[in-house]
């Protein structure tokens, strides 16, 4: 079993900037390819960026956040980051990191781990 555990959330002015993190509690961590998925009240889960295992460490982003969000990881650390930059209103949500997902032509398919969502709020 796999533990993530998100932290970085947290209330910021509009144009503002926050980094998210998500530990994994496995060293198993550095092949599973990784997203961030984002909900809003009222809203579904959103596919936000994903990074996959290969050494490529491809990125894919949703339009919305494209320019502003970079994902990385550090596999050293067992850790996946989301920084945020020119954050604006409508990124505000619950965030969620997820782990060991696939991909089906190219498009992230989540996998069985999830973290348990850091609050990220965008407001004057």
């Amino acid at each position: 079993q796999v533990q993530l555990v998100e932290s970085g959330g947290g209330l910021v002015q509009p144009g503002g900037s926050l980094r998210l993190s998500c530990v994994a509690s496995a060293s198993i961590f550095r092949v599973f390819a990784m997203g961030w998925y984002r909900q809003a009240p009222g809203k579904q889960r959103e596919l936000v960026a994903t990074i996959s295992a290969d050494e490529n460490k491809n990125t894919n982003y949703t339009t919305s956040v494209k320019g502003r969000f970079t994902i990385s990881r550090d596999n050293a650390k067992n850790t996946v980051y989301l920084q945020m930059n020119s954050l604006k209103p409508e990124d505000t949500a619950v965030y969620y990191c997820n782990a060991d997902g696939w991909y089906k032509n190219s498009e992230y398919m989540p996998g069985d781990y999830w973290g348990q969502g850091t609050q990220v709020t965008v407001s004057s």
